[in-house]
């Protein structure tokens, strides 16, 4: 399997299946940089998003994708699904897996879709087995303004194991995913994402230190430095790895990064 990231939650999982190659695009947010709303409001930390380009070769990746998997996007959650995305998908038709809730939001938009039964372990319509894993994007009172969602871990033929968190606090339910399930490759959001008032509503470096104790596999951290309210820094992340020990299972990938990871969760450089 090779993951390429493009930016902040957009990744680019390719496989084989059935003896077909596979393309599967998660979390779409295509828009060029500074053409969507800031997400915070007071401050000098205010700014445009998304505040990177999407890197090169993007084009490129883009004509791979023959699938896409949807974590959450109602409630104005333009980091994973905005305009262009939602464009890209219906003007190719793109077959689209997500959620029973986002199935009518998704197919209102012209979207080609394939709901999954419901939260529970089922066949997935590229093989094997994909696990719906509860996120919990934010708790107290800025909870109720949040979508949820789901994230996914695919178990698929002849591939490493892979769970992408989407966007979640480390929560009981994340922590059974690495601790029981424990995946070969673990993608998870380590922005520290918060609006000007209210908790985080996602994990940071420390979280992913937490996450490193929990499972053996390969953690591969998104959500870095492509929205103006997710202050953690690749740095930070990387010198919190090396600190603890762990640096040798971890990818902080850059901007249009690919790598390969094979089923002995040995990751390499492509």
């Amino acid at each position: 399997m090779h993951i390429t990231h493009l930016r902040n939650a957009t990744v680019l999982l390719e496989f084989s299946s059935q003896g077909r190659p596979v393309g599967l695009l998660v979390d779409p947010m295509l828009a060029p940089r500074g053409t969507l709303p800031a997400l915070r409001y007071l401050g000098k930390g205010r700014e445009r998003n998304p505040i990177v380009d999407l890197p090169p070769g993007t084009d490129a990746a883009l004509e791979r994708v023959t699938h896409a998997l949807i974590t959450h996007c109602q409630r104005g959650h333009f980091d994973h699904l905005d305009s262009a995305g939602k464009r890209f998908l219906r003007e190719r038709q793109i077959p689209v897996i997500c959620m029973p809730r986002d199935a009518a939001y998704l197919a209102q938009r012209g979207l080609v879709v394939l709901p999954l039964s419901g939260p529970e372990r089922q066949p997935f319509a590229l093989g094997g087995h994909v696990t719906p894993v509860a996120c919990v994007h934010g708790r107290g009172w800025i909870a109720r303004f949040m979508e949820h969602g789901h994230g996914y871990l695919l178990e698929l033929p002849g591939q490493p194991s892979v769970y992408l968190a989407g966007d979640t606090l480390l929560t009981p339910a994340v922590r059974d995913c690495l601790a029981r399930l424990r995946p070969d490759v673990a993608v998870l959001p380590a922005g520290g994402a918060r609006f000007d008032v209210g908790a985080e509503i996602l994990m940071d470096a420390a979280d992913m230190a937490q996450a490193a104790a929990l499972t053996p596999g390969t953690l591969v951290v998104n959500h870095l430095q492509a929205l103006d309210h997710c202050p953690t820094t690749r740095e930070a992340v990387r010198a919190l790895a090396q600190q603890g020990g762990w640096d040798h299972r971890l990818w902080v990938p850059e901007d249009g990064e690919r790598r390969r990871f094979l089923p002995t969760d040995t990751a390499v450089c492509y």
